[in-house]
């Protein structure tokens, strides 16, 4: 058994209310900050909280890499219809990585509006 709990994950980006308002309409939750703010979190209703600090020179990670310029961490989540997940997150601004269902039939991954990437999980 470990000694410490995970309290949050932070983001850096630009726009912190922006990429909080992406992930808001993704996974749900209650966002605290505003525009101007430099630190804004979103509040999931199952008691995580990821964090979105600005960081406006962010040069975003390249998918995929382990040198340089590596993605360095992220996020799974997993849904219950594909199509539907990955036509909703390009609409709120995502932009397609690797989707290629014929290589990766069980995930599709994806750069959040600041470059993060994330993938959308089959459940």
């Amino acid at each position: 058994m470990g000694f410490a709990t995970l309290q949050l994950t932070a983001f850096d980006c630009p726009r912190p209310l922006r990429l909080a308002e992406f992930y808001a309409e993704v996974l749900g939750g209650r966002i605290d900050g505003g525009e101007d703010d430099d630190w804004v979190e979103l509040h999931l209703e199952d008691g995580q909280r990821l964090a979105f600090q600005r960081a406006d020179d962010l040069t975003p990670p390249e998918w995929p890499r382990a040198d340089r310029n590596s993605q360095q961490l992220h996020l799974d989540l997993t849904v219950q219809d594909m199509d539907a997940a990955h036509a909703k997150v390009l609409e709120l601004g995502a932009r397609e990585l690797d989707v290629d269902d014929d290589a990766h039939a069980d995930f599709r991954a994806f750069a959040d509006p600041a470059g993060h990437p994330f993938c959308l999980c089959r459940a």
